[in-house]
């Protein structure tokens, strides 16, 4: 009986560490790796007893299958997850890039990038953890097991399809939340091209980059809530039906 209920435990394990590895602000590069690993053995105490156990293999070839499945499925659900978080890094980069910020960088990232993106990216993950995100993320765990069975691999055209899916609706969701910068970038230059078109002798580069900074830092703090709102809606949506391309 504790043989069992431990190998049932090690295989919910390995989907559950794969994933966690990759999930919002519990999976950064910035966190530990022993709480990682903390967080994984609290998601494996939570999901396991929802999930239904399967049969100890008897042979080492099964065993490798098993692990191999579960690590991918993991994967799976813990990369779905993460493709929220770069859609909002690319939305902060746009957003930089349109309103000439982007050569402020933020300090605190692991990873080099805009100082507005970094802004979105601590806020979203703010925002997902106090929306329960850990919550929805095991329910997205026991969820996965009916359309990611334990120890069956999924067709790989099938996963190719859905990955191509998730990453063309990841630019789209980025695109979506820089849409204001990029129309005041827009009107920016329409307006800086009509000013000197009318006063040639006018430095209007001069005159518009402090216009354009402080425009799309005064857009950033009005449009921020509103971007973030919509950010955590979309990731919402994915952990609750993930799979919903999968025939």
């Amino acid at each position: 009986m504790m043989n069992s209920a431990l190998w049932h435990g090690f295989m919910v394990f390995l989907r559950v560490a794969a994933m966690a590895a990759m999930l919002p602000a519990f999976g950064e590069e910035s966190v530990p790796a022993r709480i990682k690993l903390v967080i994984a053995f609290a998601f494996t105490i939570i999901v396991s007893p929802a999930v239904t156990s399967i049969a100890i293999p008897q042979g080492t070839g099964d065993l490798l299958i098993l692990i191999l499945t579960e690590t991918l499925s993991g994967l799976v659900l813990g990369i779905g997850i993460r493709l929220f978080v770069l859609a909002l890094q690319t939305a902060g980069t746009i957003a930089a890039h349109s309103t000439s910020l982007s050569q402020v960088f933020g300090g605190s990232g692991v990873d080099p990038m805009p100082a507005m993106g970094y802004i979105l990216i601590v806020g979203g993950l703010a925002l997902a953890v106090m929306t329960g995100l850990h919550i929805k993320a095991a329910q997205l765990v026991i969820l996965s097991y009916d359309f990611l069975p334990m120890g069956r691999f999924t067709e790989a055209s099938i996963i190719s399809d859905w990955g191509v899916s998730q990453v063309a609706r990841a630019f789209t969701l980025a695109f979506t939340l820089a849409a204001p910068f990029i129309i005041l970038s827009v009107l920016y230059n329409v307006a800086l091209g009509a000013i000197n078109k009318a006063m040639p002798q006018l430095m209007v580069a001069f005159v518009g980059a402090p216009v354009i900074t402080a425009g799309g830092l005064f857009l950033l703090l009005m449009s921020a809530p509103l971007i973030l709102s919509v950010w955590v809606e979309a990731m919402d949506g994915f952990l609750i039906n993930p799979f919903g391309s999968i025939p």
